[in-house]
């Protein structure tokens, strides 16, 4: 198993996120958890080619989900993890099956990714308040939260408890 980390950099890890002190504590206790038990961590980082680019503040992964010197770090530029060659490739070389994917923006980024991985035959599981999401104008951040969390991923993911997550991850 491998944990994903994507797109947790300042720019997006703000207050106005659905569920934000959760989000942060469960993300930061999966990644302590992750650690702990010698299971690598991939960070993914967005460049939007805008505001989230190398060189801005808000490119750079916000402090509570700093990487360590060793923890690999990549680059996208699409919604998808899998956008990035090297993402791909790397995960074939290792022959990894399975990926805990936390991360933002639950129905933008993190659902273009659980698509992907899947429809890739990877197994994927995903810990409850480990993903957020914004307020947008067609509906609020909650419910864009509980549709993918509990509507649509169900189908295709492991959608499981904080508990159940960290106990995969001590085995």
């Amino acid at each position: 198993m491998r944990v994903v980390v994507m797109d947790t950099q300042k720019g997006l890890v703000v207050d106005a996120l659905y569920d934000f002190e959760n989000f942060v504590k469960n993300v930061k206790k999966i990644i302590e958890v992750a650690r702990a038990n010698n299971v690598e961590i991939l960070y993914v980082q967005h460049d939007n080619g805008a505001v989230l680019v190398p060189g801005n503040e808000l490119y750079e992964i916000a402090d509570e989900f700093k990487p360590e010197p060793n923890e690999k770090r990549f680059v996208k530029h699409e919604g998808s993890c899998f956008s990035n060659k090297e993402f791909r490739e790397y995960l074939e070389s290792v022959k990894e099956d399975t990926l805990m994917i936390t991360g933002l923006v639950t129905n933008y980024c993190v659902d273009t990714t659980v698509k992907a991985a899947h429809e890739r035959g990877y197994k994927v599981v995903i810990p409850a308040g480990t993903n957020s999401a914004f307020d947008t104008d067609y509906f609020d951040a909650e419910t864009a939260y509980k549709y993918c969390n509990e509507d649509v991923w169900p189908e295709i993911a492991d959608c499981v408890t904080m508990e159940e997550a960290i106990e995969l991850l001590q085995k």
